[in-house]
């Protein structure tokens, strides 16, 4: 996981950072980038290790989207490069997006386009009052296409219609109020302590259950009807109830002491 050229992998004491780390141009995506990002939140699927992930970006900003270079060589591919170049693109936010570990977005400096992408796949986001928001696309005259099922999952309908339509700039005051972050701070100080404060809260967490539980969302949410969720989430339950992480947890409950995860 330390052989990575666009982003850096660290973990310490169960807490997985990934960087963006291309500083030099805000840490602007190209297919190297993509494709390492990737590659790295499919590999975190398999590492029992980590129980929480942080995605941050190095330097300036957390990222300002697409590589300017990247989209000048978009100008020139055929169609049919396109199609496998935008798949790539939503590849990599569904990668973000399905990770059985919780991910937490650490936001500053410059969010453009699909960077957007980025953070609506993290379960959470917090970000600095200053952070500036932009899905702009409609003023190079392209749309925010491989990015908006994340970013209408997260924002909702209407909201997505006046920033995908306007293009306009926001900060992360007005991204709270549009739920883009869940909370926006005024200096760095108070937003990597709230951010420390939750991965405290993940940590204390039955592993286990975290995985099942963003499982458990991803379903009810994409893939069951209304009348289908009574048996499946019953079965859930039932399931975790049986397990043996679900067993410790009731009786260190019913006992009054810490279950055995919490070291």
């Amino acid at each position: 996981m330390n052989n990575f050229k666009t982003i850096l992998f660290e973990l310490n004491n169960g807490v997985a950072t990934v960087w963006l780390n291309r500083p030099e141009i805000h840490n602007a995506f190209n297919n190297e980038m993509i494709t390492e990002i990737t590659d790295c939140f499919n590999k975190i699927n398999n590492l029992p290790e980590v129980a929480v992930v942080i995605l941050r970006g190095k330097g300036k900003s957390f990222c300002t989207g697409a590589d300017l270079n990247w989209m000048k060589n978009s100008i020139n591919k055929t169609y049919d490069q396109n199609i496998e170049e935008s798949k790539l693109l939503y590849n990599c936010f569904y990668s973000i997006y399905t990770c059985n570990k919780p991910i937490i977005a650490n936001i500053h400096g410059f969010v453009l386009g699909g960077a957007i992408g980025i953070v609506s796949a993290c379960d959470m986001a917090y970000c600095l009052n200053d952070t500036t928001f932009a899905l702009s696309e409609v003023k190079i005259g392209i749309v925010p296409a491989t990015i908006s099922p994340f970013v209408i999952k997260r924002i909702g309908e209407h909201a997505s219609k006046e920033l995908m339509l306007t293009g306009r700039r926001i900060n992360g005051t007005e991204a709270e109020k549009y739920n883009l972050v869940n909370k926006s701070f005024d200096n760095s100080e108070s937003l990597e302590l709230y951010v420390q404060n939750v991965i405290g809260l993940l940590l204390t967490s039955g592993p286990k259950a975290v995985t099942i539980c963003k499982q458990l969302i991803f379903d009810v949410c994409n893939n069951l009807t209304v009348p289908q969720t009574c048996d499946y989430t019953a079965k859930v339950i039932a399931d975790i109830r049986a397990s043996e992480e679900g067993q410790e947890g009731m009786k260190a409950f019913l006992e009054k002491r810490k279950p055995n995860w919490i070291k």
